[in-house]
């Protein structure tokens, strides 16, 4: 079955990033990174959740962490260079990013927002995440992930 591309996809190919893609069974309602890990046949520590959160000056910044950890916020601030930061609301993903909860891509949004990587990532040849619709993941090694989105990587999960 072909694969329709996605704007993250379509992205990647501009910037010749190289990527393999993963389609997944999105019938069971298992969305979460973990289970997708699991249907990838991917450790949970190699596929990565996109995250969007917003200052209180409203200024937007996106995070990438391993399916099963937690974004510690205060980590998360001070790699944002801001005081504080709070999860987006969920109402506001689509309009602000184009992408459906599930279906988040760091790459491929309305804005290229600053992006932060959870350092572990550099662990990999390559990590998962959302290809821009819910059951595709793409696989990429992260630092070409990180040259084409203009990420940076840091300590970001709790402890």
């Amino acid at each position: 079955m072909s694969i329709g591309k996605t704007n993250a996809m379509r992205l990647l190919d501009a910037a010749a990033v190289s990527y393999e893609t993963h389609e997944y069974d999105t019938a069971d309602g298992a969305l979460d990174a973990v289970s997708v890990a699991r249907k990838i046949n991917r450790a949970p520590e190699q596929v990565f959740k996109t995250l969007v959160t917003e200052s209180a000056a409203h200024e937007y910044f996106v995070f990438l962490i391993p399916a099963a950890e937690e974004l510690d916020l205060k980590k998360a601030a001070r790699a944002a260079g801001v005081k504080q930061i709070s999860m987006l609301p969920l109402k506001q993903l689509f309009p602000l990013t184009g992408y459906r909860h599930g279906g988040c891509s760091p790459v491929g949004m309305k804005k290229l927002f600053p992006t932060y990587i959870e350092e572990t990532a550099q662990l990999f040849d390559r990590i998962c995440f959302s290809g821009g619709r819910i059951g595709l993941n793409l696989e990429s090694a992260p630092e070409a992930l990180a040259s084409c989105i203009g990420a940076c990587f840091a300590p970001l999960t709790r402890e």
